[in-house]
């Protein structure tokens, strides 16, 4: 390939980042049960955490990373962990009483809300595939670095746009009062996604 593919690279982009998964699943869990401004935090510290491997992948260094086997297997580790904690938190909001109407993620604060974003997005090692396979398939290797940030600056524009429309989209107060009404159920397949998502991340062999 001889010019950036932006095409493909905005193509793969959506598919990832607008297709169900851990991350998506929060913002719209936290934009629900908290309102616009958390479910927004929450992307922010996702779309926080994608920028940070879409840095290290334009870079070079999250190939460095995944070659090194120990450290990806740890975070792969961390990363099921996480999400089994998040499983366990929101089947217990599941089971809790309507009238306790507990939060999903046990968002406290606005800070909270970013924090476990990030923690997420960072905690993912399909991220680091993802982000290694977009810049070698879309970007050549004669790529300078100017253009190597052009390419961050579009992933990250087309990312931001996508969680920031979850949270809209599910902060709105007809979606919101569809939540309050059906909290169990909602929680019940956060639950269930989440302990999946763990479940595959721990038994599934992660290939370049």
């Amino acid at each position: 390939m001889d010019e950036i593919s932006y095409v493909l690279i905005v193509l793969s982009a959506i598919a990832a980042t607008a297709s169900p998964g851990p991350a998506t699943l929060a913002i719209a869990g936290a934009s629900m049960a908290k309102g616009r401004l958390f479910g927004l935090h929450l992307a922010l510290g996702v779309l926080t955490g994608s920028l940070i491997w879409s840095m290290l992948a334009a870079f070079g260094l999250a190939a460095v990373l995944q070659s090194t086997a120990w450290l990806f297997e740890v975070l792969r580790y961390c990363g099921a962990l996480y999400l089994l904690y998040l499983a366990w938190r929101s089947l217990k909001a599941a089971l809790r009483s309507p009238s306790a109407a507990i939060p999903t993620l046990q968002l406290d604060s606005k800070a909270s809300s970013y924090g476990k974003g990030l923690l997420i997005h960072l905690t993912n090692p399909k991220a680091i595939l993802f982000f290694a396979a977009l810049y070698s398939m879309g970007v050549p290797a004669t790529a300078t670095p100017q253009d190597l940030f052009s390419v961050v600056a579009v992933v990250g524009v087309t990312s931001a746009t996508i969680f920031s429309g979850y949270a809209l989209v599910f902060s709105h107060a007809g979606v919101r009062r569809l939540y309050m009404k059906a909290r169990a159920l909602f929680e019940g397949v956060f639950a269930a996604f989440f302990g999946c998502a763990a479940c595959k991340l721990l038994v599934s062999e992660i290939r370049a």
